[in-house]
């Protein structure tokens, strides 16, 4: 891809108006310019923007993955972005090179995918679960990954009209591993690349009974749309183990186990296994698909 051109998206429920702008400010202060830049009031209006940046106000919440949907048909329409960056609304671009890092990476790279930025707090500190990959110690160890993280990374625009969009009726949770893994079986890299830094505070997903239940329902999705016949009991049952053993509360326990039914009672739209190769490709990078 040469001379890659980077749009930015950005979600908000309008409750973060102070760090919002924090955000855009760090965007503008980029060495090399975003070409577009789109903030989407996800069922909310939006504040002021600066100049140069486009709004779009949905009607209605669309969770994370259709609001960022709403966002690639709008830099999509435009027709000037080949690579999209996403960002949290409280996230913070400390360095000011950071579109020129990305831009770089995808010049040199015709089948790079997904690029996954580091996460750490206003102290430095990376949280585990913000390493995509399952040996997690160390933060500044990047490479290829099989799945990346939604506060902020880059997408190719090639790859999405490749693949596809957001998976919408995931509304939150899994999202990054369902395009993650149709990436990979269409041959793009995903990659973790720690030198691209997102500031962002510390936090918990764990909060609310809906996160248990989206992210249990979401996974057998994902293991109904994407996996081979074998590996779907496989998947599923070391994950109902893993949270067994790290349940910490009887009612999340309870919102997991409806969740789960309900993903297995609904569709998960339509399914397309993957290829054998690909599971293979991801046992190499360390994460086989049953983990």
């Amino acid at each position: 891809m040469g001379h890659p051109r980077v749009g930015v998206a950005v979600l908000t429920m309008g409750n973060r108006p102070t760090e919002l702008a924090a955000l855009l400010g760090s965007v503008a202060r980029q060495d090399l310019p975003a070409r577009r830049v789109v903030v989407v009031g996800n069922g909310t209006p939006l504040p002021g923007l600066p100049a140069g940046v486009d709004g779009v106000e949905l009607p209605k919440n669309l969770g994370v993955s259709g609001g960022r949907n709403a966002a690639i048909a709008h830099l999509r329409a435009a027709g000037d972005v080949d690579v999209v960056v996403n960002l949290d609304d409280d996230g913070l671009l400390v360095d000011t090179n950071v579109f020129t890092k990305l831009a770089a990476l995808y010049a040199a790279d015709g089948r790079l995918g997904i690029v996954s930025f580091r996460i750490a707090d206003e102290h430095g500190q990376t949280q585990r679960r913000h390493v995509p990959r399952l040996r997690a110690k160390d933060p500044m160890r990047g490479g290829e990954v099989t799945t990346f993280l939604g506060g902020g990374h880059a997408l190719s625009m090639a790859m999405l009209e490749q693949v596809g969009d957001w998976p919408e009726a995931f509304f939150f949770t899994h999202e990054e591993t369902d395009l993650a893994w149709r990436a990979l079986d269409a041959g793009w890299r995903v990659v973790y690349e720690p030198s691209l830094l997102l500031q962002h505070p510390k936090s918990s997903p764990a909060r609310h009974a809906v996160y248990y239940r989206m992210t249990a329902r979401n996974r057998v999705w994902l293991a109904k749309r994407h996996l081979p016949a074998l590996l779907v009991p496989a998947y599923l049952g070391v994950w109902a183990v893993l949270t067994l053993v790290r349940a910490r509360s009887l009612g999340g326990l309870r919102a997991w186990g409806g969740g789960f039914w309900e993903g297995v009672r609904t569709s998960a739209g339509r399914r397309l296994p993957m290829r054998w190769a690909t599971v293979a490709r991801m046992t190499r990078l360390g994460r086989p698909p049953v983990i």
